[in-house]
């Protein structure tokens, strides 16, 4: 690792920037694990609003458990340097999980 601070991203605004640099290592943690968390959220978010009705979806996998959904994607999350599989729908203003399995470093 380098002795230099590193370069921030040109996208990035000044302020975020000139207040991030105002922060501790611990607090810069906790601000990127919930950078990450967030964005994925919100990622899972869009998706789940793009999806088609449940209505439109005729098929069913083999391998979807009785208790998800047919409209259910899969999503991956990484957990202590692991990756794994869920099933994850939307029910009303929630979004439900499921783990489905890890995932295969062969793919």
């Amino acid at each position: 690792m380098s002795y230099e601070p590193p370069t921030p991203a040109a996208e990035l605004p000044t302020e975020i920037v000139e207040t991030l640099n105002g922060y501790s290592p611990d607090q810069l943690q906790r601000i990127a694990r919930y950078a990450e968390e967030l964005a994925e959220h919100k990622a899972r978010k869009a998706r789940l609003e793009n999806e088609p009705d449940e209505n439109e979806i005729n098929e069913r996998t083999d391998d979807l458990p009785d208790d998800v959904p047919s409209k259910a994607t899969i999503t991956t999350k990484e957990i202590n340097d692991n990756r794994y599989y869920y099933w994850q729908w939307r029910e009303g203003d929630k979004v439900k999980s499921k783990y489905k399995g890890p995932v295969n470093s062969d793919e």
